[in-house]
């Protein structure tokens, strides 16, 4: 079988967790083969170049196996060749350090790392230094 359809190829190759997922982001333009916008039943070939828009990062995707049905995780470097650049896995650090900063005022409970660093940063650090007792005279 040298064509796959881009759906079942992607959920084939673990990049969506189901094929509804991945046929999904083909309906909402994410998905691009060789710079032009797929629809799930595009076929893909060896050689093709599959684009991934996951905001913030759009990975990219070199086939070299074209297939239909799930690999282990450990046979998918024989399918498939990463070829996303490395300032797209910048972008993505970024985003994840200034994870909790750009969150809207309001917008949904802190996380506990939230939370704790906004405890660090408002208990004052001389309350736990108090090692005396009072003594007390009882009249």
């Amino acid at each position: 079988m040298s064509e796959a359809r881009i759906d079942k190829w992607m959920w084939a190759v673990r990049i969506f967790k189901t094929r509804t997922i991945a046929a999904e982001a083909c309906k909402k333009s994410r998905i691009s083969i060789n710079g032009a916008l797929a629809k799930a039943a595009r076929t893909v070939k060896p050689g093709d170049i599959i684009q991934v828009r996951k905001p913030p990062v759009t990975y990219s995707f070199k086939v070299l196996q074209a297939i239909e049905k799930r690999v282990g995780a450990k046979l998918v470097a024989e399918m498939m060749e990463n070829v996303t650049t490395p300032d797209q896995y910048e972008l993505l650090e970024m985003s994840r350090v200034s994870g909790f900063v750009d969150r809207a005022k309001g917008a949904g409970r802190p996380t506990k790392k939230d939370r704790r660093s906004m405890e660090e940063f408002t208990t004052p650090e001389f309350m736990d230094d108090f090692d005396f007792d009072f003594d007390f005279e009882e009249e």
